[in-house]
């Protein structure tokens, strides 16, 4: 039982929307089945002779004759939690029940001579998601009130960007809170009391959706950059088809999800995946948005590549193509490229090396990704940056001719009436004042 707490870390991360509740889970699953056993026991007569049923911690032994072998199927917790297929057994003798064989470990459980590293492995990805959550979030925030509070940055371009700051927000929050609340992987939890199934089921749903619809707003930056490219300079498509896209595509798929949910696998926090078609409808959009967003990505590059050779571009309009093309090849492999290679283990794979790469990209370094957008589409955009300058630039000016007019002030104070020779100076502030404004 040692073995199975240290690696019910790492199985929680694995499943990262299909997880479990460590610690806890496994406990409040061999309750219930310690509960259905003393019902079946109750439920058979006793054995006069023989060895009589019990529940050994682990399984629920019926009754059995001398020299009978009883073999059981490994306990249906191990079974959720490893996937292991094995099976126990014992033997009834004239001195009662033998020991169980094979062991438990080896029957029901995964090999554990890696676990130390696992379990390191698991902690260091943790820590990278926990630390590349936070920051974006911070980051994101940040960037998301500058679009706001200046007037002259709202725009169509910027809304779209506005939104995917706010599904990588949403989904940064939801990933915290999954984590500190379900999937803690605190010891000393208390496993007392079970959390509401309602409350559980909701963060899940709320938590499926956000990534869902993190990818589509993705997909709606690819589209917006390959439009931009092909059609004419006035054409404009109408913000409302991207919110429908971004928003409401992922929300027709969670309602689909909760649905069958609800009629195929109403299982505990919905957390368990043993029929394939509620998760399918979770990673098949999302499989598909990267797919087509990888196209656009091509397709981007091609274009860019085509406008950039062609001799007919004038100046200007050759220098505003290479802006666009050097935040495209920033931006778009962000958002494409990694998921490409990794998007065919969206269902589940064997291979634990592959599966371990793909977490520490998944849910380690891409935990990271809301930070990289913030910098690129905000920090780095030459608009925000004017917008700052200016803004810094008018509270400098208002802090300078406050103070001068201060000193003014004092000046008239001690002296009971002004100096000629100060109007220059009083002049020239409001001089500068003047045209500053102008400029700004």
């Amino acid at each position: 039982m040692q073995h199975l707490a240290l690696l019910l870390l790492g199985f929680s991360l694995i499943h990262t929307v299909n997880g479990k509740f460590p610690h806890c889970q496994l406990t409040w699953e061999m309750q219930k089945a310690k509960r259905d056993c003393r019902t079946q026991l109750k439920q058979q007569t006793p054995a006069r002779t023989g060895c009589r049923g019990l529940w050994d911690s682990v399984s629920c032994w019926p009754n059995a004759a001398v020299n009978e072998v009883v073999t059981l199927p490994c306990p249906t917790p191990f079974l959720h939690l490893f996937g292991k297929k094995g099976h126990l057994s014992r033997n009834c003798t004239d001195d009662g029940w033998s020991a169980v064989y094979p062991v438990i470990d080896f029957a029901c459980m995964s090999n554990f001579t890696d676990a130390p590293n696992e379990l390191v492995f698991y902690r260091v990805v943790k820590i990278l998601s926990t630390l590349g959550h936070s920051l974006s979030l911070i980051t994101l925030l940040t960037s998301a009130i500058i679009i706001c509070l200046f007037r002259r940055l709202h725009c169509t371009r910027n809304y779209i960007h506005l939104n995917l700051f706010v599904s990588f927000m949403l989904r940064a929050v939801t990933v915290l809170t999954k984590d500190s609340l379900l999937f803690s992987d605190d010891e000393n939890t208390d496993c007392g009391t079970k959390p509401s199934l309602v409350g559980c089921k909701a963060i899940l749903v709320f938590f499926n959706y956000f990534i869902m619809a993190n990818f589509f707003w993705l997909l709606v930056e690819g589209l917006y950059l390959h439009t931009l490219l092909l059609v004419i300079h006035n054409y404009s498509t109408c913000l409302s088809i991207y919110m429908f896209i971004g928003w409401g595509i992922p929300f027709i798929f969670m309602v689909a999800w909760i649905i069958c949910r609800i009629n195929l696998e109403d299982t505990w926090c919905w957390e368990m995946n043993d029929n394939p078609i509620p998760d399918r409808l979770v990673n098949w959009p999302i499989m598909a948005s990267i797919i087509v967003n990888f196209i656009l990505f091509i397709s981007i590059i091609r274009i860019l590549v085509q406008k950039l050779r062609c001799t007919d571009v004038g100046g200007n309009e050759q220098s505003q193509y290479s802006r666009l093309a050097k935040s495209t090849l920033l931006l778009i492999p962000l958002f494409g490229v990694n998921y490409m290679v990794f998007f065919y283990q969206m269902e589940t794979t064997d291979n634990l090396m592959m599966k371990n790469v793909k977490i520490f990209f998944d849910l380690g370094l891409a935990s990271f990704q809301g930070l990289i957008v913030a910098v690129l589409y905000c920090f780095l955009n030459s608009e925000v940056q004017s917008e700052l300058r200016r803004t810094w630039r008018s509270l400098s000016l208002k802090r300078y001719v406050g103070r001068d007019y201060k000193l003014h002030a004092m000046s008239v104070g001690r002296n009971g009436t002004e100096n000629s020779a100060q109007f220059p100076r009083n002049s020239r502030a409001q001089s500068i004042l003047q045209t500053e404004t102008t400029l700004l």
